[in-house]
């Protein structure tokens, strides 16, 4: 398929800031009012499509199946479409706090610096991308943190914007660690989320279930579970398996060819283990149904499936780039978020659910309910939830 098939026109104010919140206005101790946001992560609304019907839901049905207006899907609706014995696939990557602002030395020109993954921890080397980078050159020092305590050297170019730096810290790693992340924030993706960083991202950019740390990006359609759909999951029987891919940069970078055959994903490392590999198999195996919980998920899935179509351990790297079309073998049903024009996450979800009734469902959502800003579907990191079903 070519680039311009993913094009579509999105309005600016659909794209979501922040994950989807309940306001309280309060009155302080000094009489003033003040705003509350409390982030309510499984209640974003949800759109259902069926890949094989070509239906699109979304409403909650009666008892006799028909759609009832105004009472939305939301979230937390989609487990009433699975039952005990199916096996969701969860991204279990955890973000750390990759974006932080130094000074150059003698200059004291403020340089971000975005770290990208560590190196050598025995001597404190880190990838890292520099803006602006026509600043930084090999030899160049920079100074962070309020007290200027923590010294970077620039040792090496990367790429245009990429440096490796060596910090100049004397004391125990962990430390180190613990001082460096303390003076980031959340890695939110400026190409989507235009606004500053604020404290409560560290917390809405990480899924519940984050364990193995390594991105310095969300997978993002795992943001919508809560702790208690966790446990309805486990009261009802559904099961749970954990892969890991530590999510990159690539999937924001900008597609730049017309054909997609000749795009190169940016590779990211993943692991899958063996308990992993057995829930899902005995699942497959017993005729019930993987959900994969985003797109990170659907190519570790298909990175580390085998031939005869059972998973296999992996430890190594991925670039899997899925468009249309494309023969999955391991998902039969797929959580998604509302992506953007271009992305290689629509691509990913136009595989998965067909160019045609992907594409018509995020139309039908764009147009909904236009003129009420609290109904309408939004899209991004932290925009609503697809969950696009085989039947």
């Amino acid at each position: 398929m070519k680039l311009s098939q993913f094009k579509f026109k999105l309005p600016e104010d659909r794209i979501a800031l922040y994950p989807h919140s309940i306001y309280h206005e309060i009155e302080n101790e000094q009489g003033e009012k003040e705003t509350w946001r409390l982030t309510r992560r499984d209640e974003c609304r949800l759109m259902v499509v069926h890949r094989r019907s070509e239906q699109i839901d979304m409403f909650q049905k009666d008892k006799k199946g028909k759609p009832v207006k105004d009472k939305y899907l939301d979230f937390r609706n989609v487990l009433d479409y699975f039952d005990e014995g199916d096996t969701f696939v969860f991204n279990d990557t955890k973000v750390f706090p990759a974006r932080l602002y130094g000074n150059k030395e003698k200059t004291g020109a403020k340089i971000e610096v975005f770290l990208l993954r560590e190196l050598n921890p025995n001597q404190n080397l880190w990838d890292v991308l520099v803006d602006p980078a026509r600043k930084i050159r090999i030899g160049n020092k920079l100074y962070f943190g309020e007290d200027q305590s923590i010294v970077a050297e620039v040792i090496d170019n990367t790429t245009s914007r990429g440096r490796t730096l060596r910090f100049l810290y004397d004391g125990p790693h962990d430390e180190f660690k613990r001082i460096l992340y303390s003076m980031g924030e959340a890695p939110l993706p400026r190409e989507i989320i235009k606004r500053p960083s604020e404290p409560e991202d560290l917390e809405d950019f990480q899924c519940v279930y984050a364990k193995n740390e390594g991105a310095v990006t969300a997978p993002i359609a795992g943001l919508h579970f809560s702790p208690q759909m966790l446990k309805i999951m486990e009261i009802k029987g559904i099961e749970s398996a954990f892969v890991t891919l530590h999510c990159g940069l690539g999937c924001f970078r900008e597609i730049d060819v017309e054909d997609l055959t000749k795009h190169k994903m940016d590779s990211e490392e993943m692991h899958v283990n063996e308990t992993a590999c057995d829930i899902i198999n005995r699942t497959k195996e017993s005729g019930h149904r993987i959900v994969a919980v985003g797109t990170t998920v659907q190519r570790a899935l298909e990175t580390a499936v085998s031939a005869d179509g059972r998973l296999k351990p992996f430890d190594g790297w991925t670039n899997k780039f899925i468009f249309p079309p494309y023969d999955f073998q391991m998902a039969d049903a797929m959580i998604a978020n509302f992506y953007l024009p271009y992305s290689s996450l629509l691509m990913l979800s136009c595989a998965f659910g067909g160019y045609d009734l992907v594409m018509k469902a995020y139309k039908e959502a764009i147009k909904y309910n236009e003129a009420d800003p609290k109904r309408r579907y939004r899209f991004g990191t932290f925009g609503d939830a697809m969950l696009i079903l085989q039947d």
